[in-house]
């Protein structure tokens, strides 16, 4: 079944004249960005050249994705707008509510237990509302997404950060919250600051031990965790066209771990060849004219320091693996210095389990070059010393993969395959072994690698690389072993050496599937009426936040001064957190419990000004909403780095926190803030954050009279009487600083559609 071919037919229709227009109009060859970008432009938004970091612009997706976790929140939203149909193809991918625990078999018949009624709401208001619904076990959402709806030229969002997966097929994928898409599937205008353009030059062709995941990962040794706020990261060069369609995907759905706003590389005949082999000729044959659309304009190929921001060259020839981390995926160690970093850090070097899977490496490819390490090991008299955990991608991934011998080669070894989901990658990993919290090392294929995201752990370094990485370090149960130099010993007390891996790109004998897991919604879901229960723990109807009550904010209390990094998994967090996701007053009670107060280096242990006593984040703040104040929490770099997820910025928004003022916030993080009319305020002058005292009053002015470009005063009232005031600044255009004066995004959307 090939989705969206009338869509993808109307936005090939002459494509190479719209691109000479915008050529002509803008006076410049384009990018492959700026191609896909100018063609999406929303109806009405004039064609000029926008100015690269500081334009807000108006696009129109062709499509919005949702996982399960975020969908919840998004289509709570929905049905507030004012809409009783989606105006874009939309679905819900049930891909992060099963945990990890025993296997796929047990695991699922749990999952559909303990969470059928989210499944039945998620699936109700898809028949409702025209939207796809792909049921649990189908698949993580961004390896459907490729195997299914992207195509090159094509732009859509999703409802998390890992949405840029897609570029793998030459799409504008982009992680928003949930109000951007029901923006979206509302059929309204969705705005996005017009990014700047990261080029990254690929020359040379891998070999060996390197993988896909090694680009990003030297990658983020570059950029680090921010180096990509608001930009976008188009691949380019020869070394770009020798890399699979997965291995792309790979590349730019960890674009994320440096803050970009997605990650494209162009069409070539490995995106042609993946088209096909997952039943898509039909567009091949569409885009087999319209290669150079789906590529850089020569001119840009040949002086690309002229067109592009910021050019870096890697060259895949001389690339050897890489371990990122441990607790930030931006540590990145090439392997030949892993065993030295592991002395000199004191991080464990016994590594105890090793995962494989998560929307970044779950592919056809990735599963075979890691079990022909296995192979290699068992040919070797080699047995695994460390547990292992696979999840395969999808259930396309996972039948193919059995049918070709793949997966029984992982349990042969003693690996657990669990379920086509996130599981582990998210925290949706039940781990026994760490009840004792004791110091271990787990080596992933996954993407983050933040402090206790996958098993809730402080204690367990997690690091990041590719499958087959995974595999040699799970054999030799070290975190200091390096299988490009260094030897085992077998059963037979022999001295060994893992061979290299290789693998197919795609079967040979094509992909194959009984269910892939998709449910078409109703042709007219009109009479679907969705239930919830007034007395759910899961789910909560939505009420609307108040519209700002025109004044400015003065004398709230300090909720909390956070030290060092604040990822959206310090605001909210995911594992056991998951299954309120749907229900804003519970899971409002996990808001920054794993931020670190600045004032004494403790989680989720704040002070009380009124009493002098410390309490927990979400119950001083539920008090202080009680007594009818606010309160303003403070913080300092890339605040809300990491998930997508919007809880961050509603948690916050329910609990009456009237400012996040920060010394940077990381881009989505900062947009869902501002949908959900809270303040999101920066230091114009980074050192006013050491003036910030735990028992002050704190007062922001000038909201009277917020304008575009026009900062802010904040003032501390100290105890012993003293202030200290100083400009803090803001990025809201006009059309945001309605929100905040509606009380939110929705509001003023809801009012619009009522409006027409």
């Amino acid at each position: 079944m090939v989705f969206d071919l009338d869509l993808i037919k109307r936005i090939y229709q002459h494509y190479p004249q719209k691109l000479d227009h915008i050529r002509q109009t803008i006076g410049n060859p384009l990018t492959l960005t700026e191609k896909i970008l100018y063609t999406h432009l929303a109806e009405g938004e004039k064609l000029k050249a926008y100015q690269r970091g500081e334009d807000y612009v108006n696009f129109s997706p062709d499509r919005v994705a949702m996982q399960d976790a975020t969908a919840q929140m998004a289509l709570l939203q929905l049905m507030n707008s004012g809409r009783n149909k989606v105006a874009v193809p939309s679905t819900v991918h049930c891909d992060h509510l099963i945990q990890a625990y025993k296997n796929a078999y047990d695991d699922l018949i749990v999952a559909q237990s303990n969470n059928q009624e989210v499944y039945q709401f998620l699936r109700d208001v898809s028949n409702k509302y025209g939207i796809g619904f792909w049921k649990p076990d189908a698949g993580i959402i961004h390896q459907v997404v490729l195997e299914n709806y992207a195509f090159p030229g094509g732009m859509m969002i999703g409802t998390d950060s890992h949405t840029p997966n897609a570029g793998g097929l030459s799409m504008i994928a982009i992680g928003v919250g949930g109000a951007d898409a029901v923006d979206v599937m509302a059929g309204m205008p969705w705005e996005l600051k017009m990014p700047k353009i990261i080029g990254v030059r690929l020359t040379g062709k891998l070999s060996g031990w390197a993988s896909p995941k090694d680009v990003i990962l030297k990658l983020a040794g570059i950029l680090t965790v921010k180096g990509g706020t608001n930009s976008i990261i188009e691949y380019f060069g020869e070394g770009a066209s020798s890399l699979s369609a997965t291995g792309k995907a790979t590349i730019c759905n960890m674009g994320a771990e440096v803050g970009a706003t997605t990650s494209i590389f162009p069409y070539s005949q490995k995106s042609a060849d993946y088209l096909a082999m997952t039943g898509r000729q039909e567009v091949v044959d569409l885009a087999q004219d319209l290669m150079d659309c789906f590529n850089a304009d020569p001119a840009v190929l040949a002086q690309p320091a002229n067109y592009y921001d910021q050019v870096i060259d890697i060259n895949l020839s001389e690339l050897e693996p890489y371990v990122n981390g441990p607790f930030t995926p931006d540590l990145a160690y090439p392997i030949s210095t892993l065993a030295a970093a592991v002395a000199e850090h004191n991080y464990p070097d016994n590594m105890e389990v090793g995962l494989i899977g998560s929307c970044t490496n779950s592919s056809y490819e990735d599963m075979m070059r890691a079990a022909s390490v296995l192979d290699s090991a068992n040919q070797l008299g080699l047995k695994v010393q460390a547990k292992l955990i696979i999840n395969p991608g999808s259930e396309q991934v996972k039948y193919t993969s059995q049918r070709d011998g793949i997966l029984q080669r992982f349990e042969q070894a003693g690996a657990a395959v669990m379920a086509n989901a996130c599981g582990p990658c998210i925290g949706q990993w039940r781990r026994d072994d760490v009840a004792d919290e004791h110091k271990n090392a787990i080596v992933t294929s996954f993407n983050r690698n933040f402090a206790k995201r996958n098993d809730g752990s402080p204690n367990t370094y997690a690091f990041v690389c590719s499958p087959e990485i995974v595999v040699a370090l799970s054999i030799a149960g070290k975190l200091s072993f390096n299988p490009l130099t260094d030897s085992l010993v077998n059963q037979q007390g022999q001295q060994v050496k893992l061979p290299e891996p290789f693998g197919d790109e795609l079967p040979k004998q094509g992909f194959a599937v009984d269910d892939a897991g998709y449910i078409e919604p109703l042709a007219d879901g009109s009479h679907i009426t969705i239930h919830i229960a007034p007395n759910s723990e899961r789910l909560q109807q939505l009420a609307p936040f108040l519209p700002w009550d025109g004044q400015d904010i003065v004398s709230q209390p300090l909720l909390i001064k956070v030290a060092g990094k604040c990822t959206t998994d310090h605001i909210s967090m995911a594992g056991q957190w998951l299954k309120f996701r749907g229900h804003l007053d519970n899971i409002a009670n996990n808001m920054l419990i794993g931020a670190v107060n600045a004032f004494n280096q403790k989680t989720n242990c704040v002070l009380d000004a009124q009493t002098g006593e410390y309490m927990p984040v979400p119950a001083l703040a539920r008090k202080l909403k009680a007594q009818g104040l606010g309160s303003i929490v403070v913080a300092e770099e890339n605040y809300g780095e990491g998930s997508s997820r919007e809880h961050a910025a509603m948690e916050p928004r329910f609990l009456n926190v009237k400012a996040i003022v920060v010394k940077s916030f990381a881009r989505i993080h900062e947009t869902n803030l501002k949908k959900q009319g809270m303040l999101a305020l920066t230091f114009v002058d980074k050192n006013d954050y050491d003036k910030i005292r735990q028992d002050d009053q704190i007062s922001i002015t000038g909201l009277i009279d917020f304008a575009p470009g026009k900062n802010l005063t904040l003032t501390l009232h100290h105890q012993d009487g003293t202030t200290d005031s100083f400009a803090v600044a803001h990025t809201y255009n006009q059309a945001q600083i309605e929100w905040y004066k509606a009380g939110s995004a929705l509001n003023k959307l809801k009012a619009q559609i009522n409006h027409n």
